[in-house]
C-alpha cells in the first residue's frame, strides 16, 4: 500500500481555523482603543496582501522583511508572506543601525513592511539598504514618516486585491522564514526555516505534551514577533483557530494585565522579566484584576526563578511552563512542566517545582545529547556535565549564506550552552559561553562590545563580561586598561559605543583597571575577570 506524498507547506494549515471558526476574534491594542477583525477577516487579508507582493514582482524565494510589533498585520504577514513561497524576514526592532544594514542587505530583503511609529529607527539605514524596492507603511494612527523614496500605506497597498489566493504547490523543503540571531564571532547570523521544518514544529506545539494550544484557548503572544518566530505560536494560534490578542507597543505590566483580563487570555509566553513586572503589578493591585480565565504562562529567553513559577501557582492557580531552545531551534527543544509523565501524578508540590525548574524534556522528533570534549556523550546522571547538541527536523543545519561548520558536529547542532540530564532525561542548563550575554531574553556580543571600544585611541585593553541583574537576568559591564597618561571618563566610551550599538547594549558600567586576567593561551580570562568583580562585592549600578 503506498500513501499519498503530500508535501507539508503552510499554506495547508495556516487558514484552518478561519476555516472552522471564522467569527473568532483577533485582537490588537492600540493607542485608542483597540482593533478587532474575524479569522475569515484575518486570512482574506493574508490572501490580498499576497496578491500585492506578486503583483509587485515579489516571487518565490524572495526575502520580506517585517519590522513591526505584535498586530493584525503582523500576524497577516506571517501567513501571507510563507504560504505565498516568499521568506518572511522578521527584522528585530531592537537593533542598532549597523546591525539592521548588515542584515537587511546579507538577507537581500525585497520589501520592508514597517510600523510608522518604528519608522525612525528604520531612517539611519534607508539609504544603504540597495535590494530594498518598498517600503510599506503600516498606520496606526501613531504619527511616522520615511524618507524612502518608494513607498505605500499597508491598506492602499492591498485594498484593491482578490480576497483568494491559489497557493503554490511547492516543495516542503522550500525556505520559508528568516530569523538572525548575533554569536561569538559577532556579526549576526541568519536561521532558514522551511515549510517542512515549521510545518512539523507548529503541529509538534499544539499537542498537550508541549504547550498545548488549543481551539479553545485566547492566547496572548507578549514574546516578540520578530524573536525566533514568536516561538511558533501565531502559526500553531492560525492552524487551530484560537482567540489572538497582540499587544502592540503597550507593554507595561498594568497595561499587559488590563488586555489579559479584558480578553479573557487562558494562554500567554513572554520572557522571565516580563512576569516579574506583571506579578509586582498584581501584588501592588490585587482586586483591579480577574485572572480567573489565565491558566498557563510560558516562559523562555532565560531560565524563570522558581520563586516566581511558584507564587503564580499558589496565588492565582496558573501553570508556569519553562522552555528552552535558540533560534536555530525553530525554536521550541525542550519542556517543563510541574508533572509531565504519569508517573509524577503523586509528587508533592516541592517535587513539582523541582521538576519546573529545569529546562525540560526533549520535544518529539528531537534529540539532545551531552558530550565531553572529546565528542564522547556523558552519562545522564544529574551530576555529569557537557556541552548541549540537538538535532532533528526543525533544527538548522548551517547558517544561511554563512555556514561556519565549527558551529556543528558532523549533524548535530552545537549550542554552546553546557548542561546535564538528569536519569528521567531532564535537560538542566548548568552553564553556558560566558562570551555572550544574554538580557531581557536578547543577546549582545562582549567581543563586539570590546572590539569598539578598543578603537577609542585612550584604551589599551578591554573586557565586557556579565552581571546578575535582578530584572535583566544579566547586564554587561566593561572593564578597561588606559594607555599611560590617557584619561577618559565613562560618558564618552558610552558616547562612543552609542554610534554604534543600541542602547540596552551599551555596558552599565566601565571600569578602568590596572591590568586583566589572562589564560595560558593570551586570551582574555573571563571567568577569573567574573569571579574577582564577586570577590570584590560587585553590584551593577542601578540605572534601569
Amino acid at each position: 500500500m503506498t500513501m499519498q506524498q503530500t508535501p507539508l507547506l503552510l499554506s495547508r494549515i495556516l487558514g484552518r481555523g478561519a476555516k472552522l471558526d471564522p467569527e473568532i476574534e483577533v485582537v490588537t491594542q492600540k493607542s485608542s482603543g483597540r482593533h478587532s477583525q474575524t479569522l475569515r477577516e484575518t486570512w482574506q487579508r493574508a490572501n490580498q496582501l499576497a496578491h500585492a507582493l506578486r503583483a509587485h514582482g515579489v516571487q518565490q524565494g524572495d526575502r520580506v522583511a517585517s519590522f513591526m510589533w505584535n498586530n493584525h498585520r503582523h500576524l497577516e504577514m506571517y501567513q501571507a508572506v510563507p504560504s505565498m513561497g516568499a521568506v518572511l524576514h522578521t527584522l528585530n526592532i531592537r537593533l542598532g543601525p549597523a546591525d539592521l544594514e548588515y542584515i537587511i542587505n546579507h538577507a537581500e530583503d525585497r520589501v520592508i513592511v514597517a510600523d510608522e511609529d518604528l519608522l525612525p529607527l528604520l531612517e539611519p539605514v534607508l539609504d544603504k539598504i540597495p535590494t530594498v524596492e518598498l517600503l510599506v507603511i503600516c498606520r496606526n494612527g501613531d504619527g511616522g514618516e520615511s524618507g524612502f523614496g518608494n513607498q505605500v500605506d499597508y491598506e492602499d497597498f492591498i485594498s484593491e486585491q482578490a480576497e483568494q489566493f491559489d497557493w503554490p504547490q511547492i516543495d516542503e523543503n522550500s525556505p520559508m522564514g528568516l530569523c538572525y540571531t548575533s554569536g561569538t564571532t559577532g556579526r549576526p547570523k541568519g536561521a532558514m526555516y522551511t515549510h517542512r521544518s515549521t510545518y512539523l514544529h507548529t503541529v509538534t506545539t499544539a499537542m498537550a505534551d508541549a504547550i498545548g494550544l488549543s481551539a479553545l484557548d485566547s492566547v496572548c503572544g507578549i514574546v516578540p514577533m520578530f524573536h525566533a518566530m514568536a516561538w511558533g505560536l501565531p502559526f500553531t494560534a492560525s492552524m487551530v483557530g484560537c482567540k489572538q490578542v497582540m499587544p502592540h507597543r503597550f507593554m507595561t505590566p498594568d497595561s499587559l494585565l488590563k488586555l489579559m483580563c479584558d480578553e479573557q487570555v487562558t494562554v500567554s509566553a513572554g520572557v522571565p522579566t516580563i512576569w516579574q513586572g506583571v506579578k509586582a503589578c498584581l501584588e501592588a493591585d490585587p482586586e483591579s484584576f480577574d485572572l480567573s480565565h489565565l491558566k498557563t504562562l510560558t516562559c523562555g529567553g532565560s531560565a524563570p526563578p522558581v520563586s516566581l513559577m511558584r507564587w503564580y501557582w499558589e496565588q492565582y492557580q496558573v501553570d508556569f511552563l519553562q522552555g528552552w531552545g535558540m533560534t536555530e531551534t525553530n525554536p521550541l527543544a525542550t519542556l517543563s512542566k510541574r508533572v509531565a509523565k504519569r508517573s509524577h501524578i503523586d509528587l508533592n508540590i516541592d517535587q513539582q517545582f523541582e521538576n519546573v525548574a529545569k529546562a525540560g524534556l526533549t520535544m518529539p522528533g528531537l534529540e539532545i545529547e551531552i558530550f565531553d570534549d572529546e565528542w564522547q556523550p556523558v552519562p545522564h546522571d544529574g551530576e555529569s556535565v557537557g556541552e548541549v547538541l540537538i538535532r532533528g527536523p526543525w533544527i538548522i543545519s548551517e547558517y544561511y549564506n554563512n555556514p561556519q561548520p565549527e558551529k556543528f558536529h558532523e549533524d548535530w547542532l552545537i549550542t554552546g550552552d553546557v548542561a546535564k540530564i538528569d536519569p528521567g532525561e531532564y535537560l538542566m542548563i548548568s552553564d553556558r559561553s560566558k562570551d555572550l550575554i544574554k538580557t531581557g531574553g536578547e543577546w549582545i556580543s562582549s567581543v563586539d562590545l570590546e572590539n569598539h571600544i578598543v578603537a577609542l585611541p585612550e584604551i589599551a585593553q578591554a573586557a565586557v563580561v556579565a552581571q546578575p541583574h535582578p530584572k535583566w537576568d544579566e547586564r554587561p559591564v566593561a572593564l578597561v586598561i588606559l594607555n599611560e597618561g590617557a584619561e577618559l571618563d565613562a560618558a564618552a566610551i558610552n558616547q562612543h559605543c552609542a554610534s554604534k550599538f543600541a542602547k540596552w547594549q551599551l555596558p552599565d558600567d566601565y571600569i578602568v583597571v590596572e591590568e586583566l586576567p589572562l589564560t595560558s593561551t593570551g586570551k582574555l580570562d573571563k571567568k577569573n575577570i567574573r569571579a574577582k568583580l564577586e570577590q570584590q562585592g560587585y553590584k551593577l549600578p542601578d540605572l534601569r
